[in-house]
């Protein structure tokens, strides 16, 4: 009887002993690609929780599935939050892909496989026409835009996807789960196209640490600074969070300012500018708005535009170093509204003339789309705005941008919250280092310029405000 009692203590022990067994987790998850800057080339990132192999396997669209291996890293990310949670990020670069060829892929190990996802090789060219969307401020809660992304994505309307900060809502909450589930919410964009970001102010917690393990960003920055090129395009992005949160480092700060007077100084060799005349930057927090919160875009002396003056040295601001070296159009969120500026620099108005407002104007031109959604819902706009506000909605939505060529960009806002086809603005033009033109045509379609591929307008999404930039005209000394 002794054994059988034995038997029978050790048998009911055994479902407490199997509760005990924490689950593996090898499974890939939150899968999205980057673009790394080289040409025929993407960076493949995803996440499991225990520790595995890197590996993609792809193949060309329509061939014999997985017939290239690619292998990579995988990086221990401890959240600092209170239960430390830990979590590997794999990555896995691809070369020599052929330029504007579809593949398709799944990432993990023989521990696990993702979905099968497929992207288009960016092409080279730089007569390339790239697509963007862009937009700032989405949230894991009360993601407005999510949807209509997710779709037109997958319908291969756009090449790239620029996030110009403030993600989840945030990363680092509830031990970063909240990071994990967006994650997987954007994998339906993001496993498809590039998905090319910089920090804002959410992500600040723990020294930006789950923006900086998760992303993979050109350049050795940890992705808070770097730039690319795309068609005729020469894109910056920035971390305007150095000037807010000098506890990480005043020192951030100025490194990030000489490496942009660098980047910039070799964008403007004649040899680049000849072939990448565009110019366009992108970084989270606005020199100017109109919002009616006391952000830094609201005051005269905003940080971001004219430096801080209680640091030592003094640091400088953005404003004077962007005009200087030509920058066309420069992209910001943080507020959760819509807003085109008219092109400003020193806080005033540099139109070209009272007709045509963006022909060979003097000053770059501001697009403010921090409204794709989040729980903080939208700002409320100053009801007197300053003279450099040209357009403005509070509705939610996101932007939609093409590089046509060397002489036209094109833009337009989507409202998600508008149910019936109503342009409400104009069609406007702009170029680069010579500066943009303007057709000011309100409530009318826009003009599209030879060679320009057509645009998808949703009737149940409507475009609010477009502009065409154009540099077509002989460029003018600022």
């Amino acid at each position: 009887m002794v054994p059988v009692r034995a038997a029978c203590t050790f048998l009911s022990l055994a479902p407490l002993l199997v509760l005990g067994v924490p689950p593996i987790w090898t499974q890939p998850e939150q899968v999205h690609l980057s673009y790394p800057g080289e040409p025929c080339s993407m960076v493949v990132t995803w996440t499991t929780f225990s520790k595995t192999e890197s590996k993609v396997e792809y193949s060309l669209l329509g061939g014999r599935l997985f017939e290239m291996t690619a292998k990579g890293d995988a990086t221990l990310f401890v959240d600092s939050g209170k239960e430390k949670r830990r979590m590997y990020i794999h990555r896995v670069t691809l070369t020599g892909l052929k330029p504007a060829a579809a593949y398709a892929y799944h990432c993990g190990s023989d521990d696990g496989w993702s979905d099968v996802f497929s992207f288009t090789a960016l092409n080279n060219n730089t007569s390339f026409s790239p697509r963007f969307a862009l937009y700032g401020d989405l949230g894991n809660e009360n993601p407005q835009s999510l949807a209509r992304l997710q779709k037109e994505t997958q319908l291969g309307m756009y090449d790239v996807i620029l996030h110009i900060g403030d993600f989840a809502y945030d990363m680092h909450e509830d031990n970063a789960r909240i990071g994990d589930e967006f994650m997987r919410q954007i994998q339906s964009i993001a496993a498809y196209v590039p998905y090319m970001t910089c920090p804002g102010n959410h992500e600040s917690t723990y020294n930006f640490s789950n923006y900086r393990n998760r992303f993979s960003m050109p350049g050795q920055t940890e992705s808070l600074w770097y730039s690319w090129n795309l068609g005729s395009a020469h894109i910056i992005s920035l971390s305007t969070e150095v000037y807010f949160y000098l506890e990480f480092g005043q020192e951030l700060l100025f490194k990030q300012y000489n490496w942009l007077k660098k980047d910039l100084e070799e964008a403007n060799k004649p040899e680049n500018r000849a072939v990448r005349p565009w110019i366009i930057t992108m970084g989270h927090r606005p020199m100017y708005c109109s919002d009616d919160d006391q952000d830094d875009c609201t005051k005269f002396d905003s940080y971001v535009r004219l430096g801080r003056n209680d640091t030592k040295p003094p640091a400088p601001g953005l404003e004077d170093l962007f005009y200087n070296y030509g920058v066309d159009l420069e992209l910001w969120a943080h507020e959760h509204t819509y807003e085109r500026l008219w092109p400003v620099y020193g806080d005033m108005v540099y139109n070209g003339s009272k007709e045509q407002p963006y022909v060979n104007p003097k000053a770059p031109i501001h697009i403010i789309t921090g409204s794709a959604g989040c729980r903080e819902k939208t700002d409320r706009f100053n009801p007197n705005p300053k003279e450099w506000s040209a357009f403005r909605s509070t509705d939610y939505g996101y932007t939609r941008m093409q590089v046509v060529n060397t002489t036209h960009v094109y833009l337009e806002q989507v409202s998600d919250d508008q149910l019936e086809m109503n342009l409400t603005s104009s069609a406007s033009a702009v170029g680069p280092t010579g500066r943009p033109h303007m057709l000011s045509t309100p409530h009318q379609a826009p003009i599209y310029p030879e060679g320009l591929s057509s645009v998808h307008f949703s009737t149940t999404h409507p475009e609010t405000d477009c502009m065409l930039y154009d540099q077509s005209t002989k460029k003018q000394d600022r």
